[in-house]
């Protein structure tokens, strides 16, 4: 892995892309979506994750982060990455009404055994491709990145339209998350 993709700023502000492994479309269903959502506000409220601008794809994640209580960014960022595989792979073992079930569950199993660290199912790809935004003009680009993602997917017409995201927090409404630090920078 390249130098550029590392955490090296334990105080840094990041931007990390993160995808489910075979970039299977997972979070076309919103229960799934919910358990991300919840244990980001877990991480918001109880681990000090300071968050700047998210949006959940169908099958990926980008987030623009900071840690702020002393805990390297990569641990917590491993920490939401280990907890949401764990619960996501539960909720769809649980899901009767899962029709891709079988077909999930066996992927992530056979994707696992690739891997010498993974127990039994692997659900999230290892690489974060963090990268440390050093500029107002870099945070801003990755944030304009992250909210017109579903929007270069054809998803939505209008960014702030796209329900997991904050893009909406950025137009002056309120979304899904509390607390978003709304990045503003002016004379661009």
């Amino acid at each position: 892995m390249s130098k550029n993709y590392k955490f090296h700023n334990p105080e840094g502000l990041y931007f990390v892309s993160f995808a489910v492994v075979g970039w299977l479309d997972v979070f076309i269903k919103d229960e799934y979506v919910q358990l991300l959502l919840k244990s980001l506000r877990f991480c918001q409220k109880n681990k000090g994750m300071e968050i700047h601008a998210w949006c959940i794809m169908p099958n990926h994640v980008h987030l623009v982060f900071r840690s702020v209580t002393g805990q390297k960014p990569e641990l917590l960022l491993g920490d939401f990455k280990r907890f949401t595989s764990k619960a996501i792979v539960a909720a769809i073992k649980e899901n009767a009404e899962e029709p891709r079930n079988k077909f999930l569950l066996n992927f992530f199993l056979k994707e696992g055994l690739k891997t010498s660290n993974v127990n039994q199912y692997q659900f999230w790809r290892h690489d974060n491709h963090p990268i440390e935004l050093w500029s107002n003009w870099v945070i801003w680009q990755k944030i304009n990145y992250t909210h017109q993602n579903p929007v270069k997917a054809g998803l939505v017409m209008r960014a702030e339209d796209y329900r997991y995201s904050s893009a909406i927090d950025y137009a002056d409404g309120k979304g899904l998350l509390e607390d978003i630090v709304v990045f503003r920078m002016f004379n661009i």
